[in-house]
């Protein structure tokens, strides 16, 4: 049975009416049937559920905006709301719009984080002395609390995101509410623009309301085409204290040097301190242990991975002093009363994107400081307070004003997934607040086209059936593939243990060791293993087996929650081994694009030389880590990789692999694989052969060699080679560029014989003509080449071309003399002087066009003159040279009279020729 989780608790109004009032439904994405939960809202404290009386209300800045939002949002439908930390807004403007009626349909509230959405429900819903899940709910991903008379519903960015794909028009919803949007998270900014591109269609009736404390208002109203109003908030003076110079201790002893100062500076009220991550926390939480004993401190964590107990000890009113160590997600939306001082680490995980997988992730990073001044306020809420910043002022001076837009620097496939299947064809026209970099768009579209979910090209992409059931799982659409894959090969339910640790890496505490053990196949399945041997322990047990104790409740927490969503009709494999080769093809399904093969070097030592060649044409190499227990494959798919520096020299080093056998290309990516054949010059053997190759990417597969069944193909490679090699082959012959320049010459000066041109093309396929049924070059030796190309012209043109512009022009007594043809100079012939004895004029070409260019030589082959008019030479200038020539050369003849004189042709022919002596 396929279920949609709690994606469909936003179907529609008429789904939640069929139910008692707090009975929580899910239902089918398949039958459409409602699948019972209970009656009490799952996942809830029981000692949030209120007993009817209403939380005291008191007073806070943004009250008296209250009607001026109502009413702008009423009359116009848009409006940008601009209210500083603390000024009520995240509670106030949903409740005064349900106290005023008027807007059908339910009110979406938007926030960045799970903490923020439940607390606010429960802070609203105690005001109205109600239970959560009544009037006012919440959901997340893993948490939800509604029923049949919700009307006011707080969710995390994810949900209203998985809404918009089932149910792109948001029927049966009168308001969005987008909170915080100053943080730029992508998917805010993907529901403004789609609520924006709602109200321009078919929901003009749609309300939407960006609400931010630090952002300007102005571009978001402009973008709406709506109003923007501002609230004073109501803070008290903060003192900032930056760090005197970097300081190079551990950053748990940081925090407990801060933690003691302010307690002897601030007698009372709460230390927030902020941290980025839960791992710093625990380390702080550790370092402070003495100081909260001697104090009598309560010392509390606060991040999104703990319980709704722990994380209620953290922001819930208390007599005890507190320390409380939260990472960002106190910066916005959670209230905690009675802070009067604030360390802050400057640091914050933040969103970014793998850069070999694209899959989300987080990264340490300094915050920016629009961030910092959120973090610093937190200390002034009741009365002055006092912030340390553990880094220096010039560090602060030099950050950014706020953090980049996550639309321009994260992974966008499945935003576009998304869009694509509500109807957008054309990402470039869905109307973007700020649009995305469009080489980012284009990687995406690649990715997701390489993962079967997309076909076509902007403008007329199109979502295929198996990209839709891709967004029926709240993950990257990597993970959502091999979901998809493995429901279809009947391991659904390791498909998403694997999927899920896929998310999460490693769960093994510490750094990664060599794997000294037996090969395997694969990272993902033994890492497979791992968590269900984890999930086999106690939880308090698994740090000391380790394990990571937090990774290891989240990959199951998350295992569980796409479980649910899975389709488990397929047949199983009938054998282990079956059943693993269906895991490695689902990890492959993920993976398309990041197919190797593994290279070992013959001079390479030790494990360090298991290289990996990519498919993709032009991808730098990588090492596989010492840590992979896949040692044996030759292909392989990688799923962890990292870029390390490591001195002078940056590594691609694969810390994941799977294993990759031929067939699983060929079953799983069938429309990646090519099958191909080429007749192509083998060099080793000197001959043409038909090659015939399955090729995956640059990767060849499979490759067989054999006789050419396409003669003309192969009559062309062997002609190709054969004007490699030119005259080494085919002797003088091989030049034609003398042929060239004769039609050349008599093309320009005879237009009127329409002779055709002689260019590269002709001459490869005159000489292809002639290697018709031969393979090798020994079967071309002695062909001419320059004659080949002749015969291949009509009988005209070649009768044109010999007569017209002969290769050789016949002198007096049967001497024959060739006629040099250039591209840039007249045609010319050089001969002895003595040649043209007998002679009134020179040869013509061109039907007695054109005169030759006469080279006219001594007897030592030295021109003596060169002139295209041989009467007018014998008149003005052999006289003169003449004399010069019997001095020279006195056995020679040099007559008065050259044009009745016989040449040396003639006198030999009669006898008369001296000998040499």
């Amino acid at each position: 049975m396929e279920s949609s989780l709690v994606l469909d608790v936003f179907r529609s109004r008429s789904t939640w009416q069929r139910a008692p009032t707090t009975k929580i439904l899910r239902t089918s994405r398949v039958s459409g049937q409602q699948l019972d939960e209970g009656y009490r809202p799952r996942n809830v404290t029981p000692s949030l559920r209120r007993s009817g009386k209403p939380t005291e209300v008191i007073e806070l800045p943004i009250d008296p905006l209250l009607d001026q939002i109502v009413d702008a949002l009423a009359a116009d439908g848009a409006l940008a709301l601009a209210a500083p930390p603390g000024a009520g807004k995240t509670t106030r403007v949903p409740r005064a719009l349900l106290d005023r009626g008027g807007f059908e349909g339910d009110i979406v509230v938007l926030e960045p984080r799970r903490l923020a959405a439940r607390l606010a429900a429960e802070r609203v819903a105690s005001e109205l002395g109600e239970e959560v899940g009544r009037t006012v709910g919440f959901v997340t991903r893993f948490e939800r609390a509604v029923s049949k008379a919700t009307r006011v519903r707080f969710v995390t960015e994810g949900i209203l995101s998985r809404r918009l794909v089932g149910d792109p028009t948001l029927q049966g919803t009168s308001v969005v509410i987008l909170d915080e949007f100053h943080e730029r998270h992508l998917q805010g900014d993907v529901a403004l623009a789609w609520i924006a591109r709602l109200r321009r269609t078919t929901r003009p009736d749609l309300r939407v309301l960006p609400m931010s404390a630090t952002f300007d208002a102005e571009p978001v109203a402009a973008f709406l085409g709506a109003k923007s109003l501002r609230s004073e908030g109501r803070a008290y003076p903060v003192t900032i204290e930056h760090a005197s110079k970097s300081d190079d201790r551990p950053l748990a002893s940081q925090v407990a040097s801060a933690v003691r100062r302010l307690l002897e500076e601030t007698p009372d009220g709460h230390i927030l301190v902020f941290l980025p991550s839960a791992r710093e926390i625990r380390l702080a939480a550790e370092t402070c242990a003495p100081l909260a004993k001697q104090h009598d401190l309560a010392v509390l964590p606060l991040h999104g991975s703990l319980s709704v107990a722990e994380q209620d000890r953290a922001v819930r009113p208390s007599d005890r002093r507190k320390v409380i160590l939260s990472t960002n997600v106190a910066e916005t939306s959670v209230t905690i009363e009675g802070v009067v001082a604030v360390v802050d680490s400057g640091l914050a995980l933040v969103a970014s994107v793998a850069p070999w997988s694209g899959m989300p992730t987080l990264r340490l990073s300094k915050i920016a400081k629009a961030s910092a001044d959120q973090r610093a306020g937190r200390a002034g809420r009741t009365r002055a307070g006092l912030c340390l910043r553990l880094y220096t002022s010039g560090d602060f001076a030099a950050r950014p004003s706020h953090e980049t837009p996550e639309i321009r620097r994260l992974d966008l496939s499945e935003t576009l997934l998304e869009i694509v299947a509500g109807g957008v064809s054309d990402p470039a026209s869905f109307g973007w607040f700020e649009p995305p970099d469009p080489r980012g768009v284009g990687a995406s579209l690649d990715l997701l086209s390489r993962l079967g979910a997309c076909t076509g090209e902007p403008p007329r992409l199109a979502i295929t059936p198996t990209g839709r059931r891709m967004l029926h799982f709240p993950v990257h659409p990597r993970q959502a593939r091999m979901l998809v894959e493995s429901e279809r090969l009947g391991v659904a339910r390791d498909g998403a243990r694997i999927a899920a640790l896929v998310g999460e890496r490693s769960i093994r505490a510490g750094a990664p060791t060599p794997h000294r053990g037996a090969p395997e196949r694969s990272d993902l399945v033994a890492a497979l293993g791992d968590l269900d041997e984890a999930e086999a322990l106690r939880p308090s047990d698994r740090s000391y087996r380790g394990f990571d104790a937090n990774r290891v409740t989240a990959a199951l927490r998350v295992a569980s929650q796409l479980e649910r969503a899975l389709d488990l009709s397929a047949r199983a494999p009938d054998s282990p081994k079956s059943h693993e080769d269906a895991l490695l093809r689902t990890v492959l399904a993920g993976y398309p694009d990041r197919v190797g093969r593994v290279r070992r070097p013959d001079n390479a030592t030790g494990r360090s030389g298991l290289e990996i060649v990519w498919a993709e044409k032009g991808a730098s190499g990588a090492v596989l880590a010492d840590s992979s227990r896949v040692r044996d494959s030759e292909l392989v798919v990688a799923v962890d990789v990292e870029d390390r520096n490591e001195g002078t020299k940056n590594r691609t080093v694969v810390r994941w692999a799977s294993a990759v056998d031929p067939d699983y290309l060929l079953e799983t990516l069938t429309d990646l694989c090519v099958d191909e054949t080429e007749v192509a010059w083998n060099a080793a053997s000197s001959r043409v052969e038909e090659v015939r190759r399955l090729r995956f990417g640059a990767l060849v597969l499979d490759e067989t060699r054999g006789v050419p069944r396409d003669a003309e193909l192969a009559a062309r490679v062997l002609s190709d080679e054969a004007l490699k090699r030119g005259a080494s082959l085919l002797g003088e012959s091989a030049d034609t560029t003398a042929l060239v320049a004769r039609v050349a010459f008599l093309r320009s000066e005879r237009p009127d014989l329409e002779l055709p041109e002689i260019d590269a093309s002709r001459i490869r396929d005159a000489l292809a003509g002639a290697c018709a049924g031969k393979r090798s070059l020994d079967e071309l030796k002695g062909l001419d080449l320059s004659a080949l190309v002749l015969a291949a012209l009509p009988q005209n043109a070649q009768r044109a071309i010999r007569e017209l512009a002969p290769a050789r022009v016949e002198l007096l007594g049967s001497k024959s003399v060739e006629v040099e043809y250039t591209a840039h100079a007249p045609p010319s012939i050089a001969s002895r002087l003595q040649d043209f004895f007998g002679m009134a004029d020179g040869p013509r070409l061109a039907g007695g066009k054109v005169p030759l260019v006469l080279h006219l030589l001594a007897p030592n082959h030295r021109a003596v003159q060169v002139t295209t008019d041989l009467a007018g030479f014998w008149d003005r200038h052999y006289p003169a040279i003449a004399k010069e020539l019997r001095r020279k050369y006195p056995r020679h003849a040099w007559p008065d009279d050259p044009r009745r004189a016989d040449p040396p042709a003639v006198l030999k022919q009669k006898g008369l020729w001296p000998k040499r002596s």
